[in-house]
């Protein structure tokens, strides 16, 4: 009696049993996440245009409203881009020469009152039950002080130049995509969905759409949320003749742009600014002002403004404002949490259209009206 060798299985068979299943399920896994990464890698090397044109991104998305408005009431695209455009820097620049002339006014004071703030801690070093000496103190600062005279000190200086011409390029390319997104940013939406067709243009408005729609949603809310925080701890820091409050409200305004952290941070630069200026007891004020302002922005305002455009769990913030620490600094915490939020709202109207927005009716009402205008 002979005996068949057993047919080995075929190369289909192998993947088709659980665990071939799971092995594809994994390899594309792993291929979108390298996929993913070599992306981020691609635009972290161009960080110096990507980070602008996604800062002009969402000012354009902030500006919609205003832009509808204007177009509204028949004026083109471009004299509605330049109207957004110049009435935005005249307030920024105004608000820059308000800071510059306050810090103009109270620098010597301020220097004054941190020289006497750092003798009175000197004094309180010196009465701690820990020992700490004289000499200590005296070999801290003389280090600090050799530090900023040192070589290392220079080439610190010479990269902070640098970043200073970085900053001065992305703020120009800023403007200058800010300008073309303002005018044009419908026709370049539509001129991106040219090669496709069908259920495939529908999902390509619907992602349009709702990005500006968080986009702008989420910048103006967070603006609104800032201004109360900057206005209530401004009004507390004036009161308590706190030096630089004017700078100081608008660190606060600034720090409201990078969640859960950037208003606590501003907060306890304004407390340590009025414990070297204005000692101990009015420290401890300001940092009770920070403490009910931030209460009552996160129990009452926060919910209100905030509650349509951002839709994230406190821990994928963290996370979100981590990871864009670690790719691109400052700017990545600041433009973190929005990306994330426009990527959750697009995950979710991917393949169900927002109830709340006719994409056909909004694309083909802005179409309309640009065609219509001169120029």
């Amino acid at each position: 009696m002979s005996l068949r060798p057993t047919p080995s299985p075929r190369l289909g068979q192998i993947w088709a049993d659980r665990l071939g299943r799971w092995s594809i399920r994994s390899l594309q896994v792993l291929l979108g996440v390298a996929l993913v990464a070599l992306g981020v890698w691609a635009l972290v090397q161009v960080k110096l245009v990507v980070i602008p044109v996604l800062i002009a991104l969402i000012l354009a998305s902030a500006a919609a409203p205003l832009l509808r408005w204007l177009r509204g009431r028949g004026m083109s695209p471009g004299l509605a881009a330049w109207i957004t455009m110049i009435g935005s820097i005249l307030v920024l620049g105004g608000v820059v020469t308000a800071i510059v002339v306050a810090v103009r006014n109270q620098w010597g004071s301020l220097v004054e009152s941190a020289t006497e703030g750092f003798e009175d801690v000197q004094e309180w070093l010196e009465d701690v039950p820990f020992p700490i000496d004289q000499r200590q103190v005296t070999e801290a600062r003389d280090a600090i002080v050799d530090f900023v005279t040192s070589a290392e000190f220079g080439v610190g200086a010479v990269r902070g130049v640098s970043a200073a011409a970085e900053f001065v390029t992305g703020v120009t390319l800023v403007i200058v995509v800010l300008f073309f997104f303002l005018r044009d940013g419908d026709k370049i939406w539509e001129f991106f969905l040219r090669p496709f067709h069908g259920a495939r243009v529908e999902r390509g408005r619907r992602i349009g759409v709702t990005a500006v729609k968080v986009f702008g949603g989420y910048l103006r809310g967070t603006a609104i949320v800032g201004f109360v925080d900057a206005f209530l701890i401004g009004i507390g820091l004036a009161i308590l003749q706190v030096p630089l409050a004017l700078p100081l409200a608008v660190i606060v305004f600034l720090g409201s742009f990078i969640p859960l952290i950037g208003a606590t941070v501003a907060g306890i630069l304004a407390a340590l600014v009025a414990l070297v200026a204005n000692g101990p007891v009015v420290a401890l004020i300001v940092v009770a002002i920070v403490i009910v302002v931030q209460q009552l922005e996160g129990d009452l305002l926060q919910p209100v403004v905030m509650a349509q455009s951002l839709k994230l769990h406190p821990l994928v913030i963290l996370i979100a404002l981590a990871v864009g620490t670690i790719v691109a600094g400052i700017a990545g915490a600041v433009l973190a949490v929005p990306i994330t939020a426009v990527a959750w709202a697009i995950i979710k109207v991917w393949d169900h259209p927002d109830p709340s927005i006719d994409e056909r009716k909004h694309f083909r009402r802005r179409r309309t009206r640009a065609d219509a205008a001169p120029g």
